[in-house]
């Protein structure tokens, strides 16, 4: 037998987690004991006193002389010069790895400060780099926010993709009794929710599975992305599951815009092929027709019964270069600020009005043609009961000529 059929095959990807600061730290936690597979885990952090408290074996600890093992007190500037100090202990622990993601919250010393230097190392060394922070709750005040701001603008360079996740979009998902530690877990939980969607699609067994080049094309210098969840169970599950997906909360804009799409479609022994079909096709039907969509299949057996659909929305438009959208409709049980009103109708360019005869066509007219999203219209429809209904418009405005079981129009029942 010759040598070279005795080779072995490709394994796959090397992926390191570095969970930066208190919640990059706690994100890495949640990931532990839920035994994320097929990632090293590295908790990095200028607080040796949390090092000790990680369950997390690789710790690093940055600023050993700068800090001392006391934090960096809030202050980002702090944060980065423990890291720039420590750059020779983060290469080693990101030796040989070919992806990178990086956890943190930004608007504290640690994350805001560090996460910026660990990127630009990771790049660097040729891996892909991907960020998953998160944004202060507004309560927690204008300048940690702004803070906040000033560490995705420094991050942003440094990174392929960048996923923000407001954490006043929480307010979204939480009931008026949750109580403060629990939404600072929850907004721990979406961090790790975020590293898991992506990592599940290359290391998690699976009936299609992506290699490291599929995900490499959708995620490589992209900018900034989003992410979204669904799970469903009993009748259509594939269906609400890709549309919960595709209106997450959490997500501040549509995904229609995304220049590339990373579909994960989860379920247990019972999972079906027209199923998954279904949900594929109800998220194709739902984007832009020149996304480069990727997609994978994978079995849980945790899942049984149930189907979760996971999405990553890379290289969306300019218009969330912030990270974060006016809250025009905010769907939470606590509103923190009013909405901003409607914008002013302009009299002229306004929808149904025709130019006169041989006149030169006007120019577009946003303001006025304007019209509420997929999620405004999902946020209203969510208060008077008419999900479904907006469901159907929604496709059926995207291909009149396909049937109703290619648009994924069939009427669910609650």
């Amino acid at each position: 037998m010759s040598s070279s059929n005795s080779q072995p095959l490709p394994l796959s990807p090397r992926i390191t987690v570095v969970g930066v600061g208190g919640a990059g730290n706690n994100a890495l936690s949640i990931m532990m004991a839920r035994h994320l597979q097929g990632v090293e885990l590295v908790a990095a952090n200028t607080d040796a006193q949390a090092l000790r408290c990680s369950p997390v074996p690789h710790i690093l600890q940055l600023g050993r002389d700068t800090t001392e093992g006391l934090g960096a007190g809030s202050r980002a500037e702090v944060g980065r010069e423990a890291a720039t100090g420590s750059r020779g202990e983060i290469e080693r622990s990101l030796q040989g790895s070919d992806m990178c993601f990086i956890a943190a919250g930004m608007g504290g010393g640690t994350g805001t400060g560090a996460a910026p230097v660990i990127a630009e190392i990771a790049r660097s060394m040729g891996m892909l780099t991907v960020a998953v922070v998160t944004k202060p709750f507004a309560f927690e005040g204008t300048r940690r926010a702004r803070a906040a701001d000033h560490g995705l603008e420094a991050l942003a360079p440094h990174v392929d993709s960048l996923i923000v996740i407001p954490n006043q979009n929480l307010f979204r998902l939480i009931s008026p009794s949750t109580t403060l530690r629990g939404a600072f877990a929850l907004a721990d939980e979406i961090l790790y929710r975020g590293v898991r969607s992506i990592s599940d699609l290359m290391v998690v067994p699976g009936l299609i599975n992506l290699d490291f080049a599929d995900v490499r094309t959708v995620l490589a210098n992209t900018g900034r992305a989003k992410i979204g969840t669904g799970e469903a169970a009993g009748a259509d599950r594939g269906q609400r599951a890709a549309m919960q997906a595709l209106t997450d909360p959490l997500l501040d804009e549509e995904v229609a815009g995304a220049r590339g799409l990373l579909v994960s479609i989860v379920g247990g022994d019972d999972l079906l092929l027209w199923e998954v079909d279904e949900a594929a096709r109800h998220i194709t039907d739902l984007v832009d027709a020149d996304a480069d969509i990727i997609w994978g299949s994978s079995h849980d057996p945790s899942l049984q019964g149930r189907m979760r659909v996971s999405i990553i929305a890379a290289g969306i438009g300019p218009n969330s270069a912030r990270g974060d959208m006016p809250d025009t409709v905010e769907a939470a049980p606590v509103e923190i600020a009013p909405a901003p009103g409607p914008a002013p109708k302009e009299s002229a360019g306004e929808e149904g009005s025709s130019p006169p005869p041989g006149a030169p066509p006007a120019a577009p007219n946003r303001a006025a043609r304007r019209q509420p999203s997929l999620f405004e219209r999902m946020a209203e429809a969510a208060r008077s009961g008419q999900v479904h209904a907006v469901l159907a418009a929604e496709a059926a405005g995207r291909d009149t000529a396909a049937s109703d079981r290619q648009r994924g129009l069939t009427v669910l029942t609650a």
